[in-house]
């Protein structure tokens, strides 16, 4: 009730007045978490802690699925991205020249900090596409593309496929929109205890699938022959282990505070 209360009151404010209340809020809210503890990677706020995110899924603990789950140091206080968004801006600004070079990037799902940021690199000829979300560009069922062979230089596409139940058909799909010598990042939650990727086609209901796979709409647990699959599809694959470049990602005490067994799944289609 607070809260709605707070929001009515809010819009019988002038819009200028809002910007200048919204500015004073974000301003006591990096008063309130400052700390050198912690650095955002997105808004670089010096934090003393970041927020508790994710759903306590009991099977995310059983299978030991590194990137899903509840995480009770995940969340920037002050521009609200994620532990798997901030990694994933890491890489990008650390291991490629996207934010330099001219490239024509597809992001699926777009995560909102991360889109923040790329959408200020005029570099970027950049695409946001979603089957469902209204906040995108395109509306794209990523197993069928409407888009020519090779039309990007690299695409993100984190946390999508193990929503898809034909996830090969996406996969071939990624595969066949890259330009030869194209890459892009394909995080999903992974599991560390499982030694094949778990699916049942007869796991159809909401509660079923939450049960089995950890949320409502996933239709399966990956293991490490996500590989495969995305081997079988054409693409050269490279786990990328952000602990053996410490100090370029976070150092010893993880200032940046990333998953710390999280790899980034990087794909390249042979030039």
């Amino acid at each position: 009730m607070r809260n709605v209360m707070s929001e009515f009151l809010k819009s019988m404010v002038p819009a200028p007045a809002r910007h200048a209340l919204r500015r004073i809020e974000n301003e006591a809210t990096r008063v309130r978490y400052y700390g050198r503890r912690y650095q955002c990677a997105l808004c670089g706020a010096h934090v003393r802690k970041f927020l508790p995110s994710g759903l306590k899924i009991p099977v995310f603990v059983e299978k030991k699925v590194v990137g899903g789950g509840y995480r009770l140091n995940a969340r920037c206080p002050i521009c609200a991205s994620s532990d798997r968004e901030r990694l994933v801006y890491l890489y990008l600004s650390r291991k490629t020249d996207i934010f330099h070079a001219k490239v024509r990037l597809l992001h699926v799902a777009p995560e909102y900090a991360l889109t923040r940021m790329l959408k200020r690199y005029s570099n970027i000829d950049y695409v946001t596409a979603d089957l469902n979300a209204k906040n995108v560009m395109v509306t794209m069922d990523i197993r069928h593309i409407d888009e020519p062979d090779g039309s990007f230089d690299a695409v993100l596409c984190n946390h999508v496929l193990e929503h898809i139940v034909d996830d090969r058909a996406a996969m071939r799909e990624l595969h066949r929109i890259l330009r030869p010598g194209g890459w892009g990042i394909l995080q999903v939650p992974l599991s560390l205890s499982l030694e094949q990727t778990y699916e049942d086609d007869s796991v159809t209901t909401a509660s079923e699938r939450e049960r089995a796979f950890g949320q409502s709409d996933h239709v399966r647990i990956y293991a490490m022959d996500y590989v495969d699959r995305l081997e079988e599809a054409g693409f050269q694959v490279t786990l990328f282990q952000w602990w053996e470049h410490a100090e370029e990602f976070g150092g010893p005490k993880n200032r940046f505070g990333l998953i710390g067994n999280e790899r980034i799944v990087v794909v390249r289609k042979p030039a």
